[in-house]
């Protein structure tokens, strides 16, 4: 139940055209936890969790975010993405909240297995990196705060790229924000939408969340040039495309102007949830090769 594996061939071994004689090293492990594919409408309010065993799903899964998302750490990581019984969509949204609390709980059950399944069969003491994106990164951070912060394996940590949701700057007492490229062992996120775009959830936050610019890896608001952006992967994975936007923080959120890509005069979007890692894919990859260096660098004093 792996959606991504070092021990098989998954679409997280790809990697854009123009990276593909790289060079590769292997010497961390990131545990990447997947964003929410189960969105059948027709199941809404009906199967609250997904079917491990659904190779439609598994499909959907493998060629949108294993693809898109946790290829971003193979030049530097094993990768590691456990198939879990995902919320479905819908779990955001009802009323319901019992139903939905306990989708969540059936979620991070699986999740909790799969990665103490990791650290007795693969990690052997290797460092970490915990990566995620949307529901992901609710998981993520349950899985941060009880096997991480304030425990021994808090030294293996190299980074956590937990993307795609509200960070509550109370949630950890001890693990802290990245506030720049190379610091280690500590965390890093953000939202992405449109610049003067802030939706009425995100308003009632009050700025109640951590957001780190992955184009500066700071969490000063001062404006970054879209010069800064190394590179982003979209709907043709085979191309990077450089300089598609700035990024500014603003309120608990990121905000850049409209990327500039082929086609994009066609879009209309505000919200580019989808794209928080897309849109920085290259800068992400480089940064995480950099807090790798700067942790064996410090390994070794």
């Amino acid at each position: 139940y792996w959606a991504a594996h070092p021990w098989k061939k998954d679409p997280s071994d790809s990697t854009p055209t123009v990276l593909q004689n790289e060079a590769v090293d292997t010497s961390v492990d990131v545990f990447f936890l997947h964003p929410t594919t189960f969105t059948n409408n027709e199941l809404r309010n009906i199967e609250w969790n997904a079917n491990i065993n659904d190779p439609i799903l598994n499909c959907k899964t493998d060629y949108t975010s294993i693809l898109y998302q946790a290829s971003v750490f193979n030049k530097t990581c094993r990768v590691f993405a456990p198939r879990y019984r995902q919320a479905h969509l819908y779990s955001f949204y009802t009323n319901d909240s019992v139903r939905a609390k306990a989708a969540f709980a059936l979620a991070y059950s699986d999740i909790k297995k799969a990665f103490l399944y990791y650290l007795e069969h693969y990690n052997n003491g290797r460092p970490v990196i915990v990566a995620s994106h949307s529901q992901g990164t609710v998981h993520a951070t349950s899985l941060l705060k009880e096997f991480f912060e304030n425990k021994p394996l808090q030294n293996q940590l190299i980074c956590a790229y937990i993307v795609g949701m509200v960070l509550p700057k109370q949630y950890f007492t001890d693990l802290k924000p990245c506030t720049d490229s190379l610091t280690t062992g500590c965390f890093t996120g953000w939202r992405t939408y449109k610049k003067n775009y802030m939706p009425d959830y995100v308003k009632k936050e009050n700025n109640n969340s951590w957001v780190i610019n992955p184009l500066s890896w700071s969490v000063s608001d001062s404006s970054v040039s879209k010069l800064a952006n190394q590179g982003a992967v979209l709907f043709n994975f085979k191309k990077i495309l450089p300089h598609t936007n700035g990024a500014t923080i603003h309120n608990g959120v990121l905000w850049i102007e409209k990327p500039r890509f082929p086609f994009s005069f066609l879009s209309s979007r505000k919200n580019y949830h989808p794209g928080d890692i897309n849109l920085f894919y290259m800068n992400i990859r480089s940064n995480i090769e950099s807090r790798k260096n700067t942790y064996f660098q410090h390994s070794k004093k």
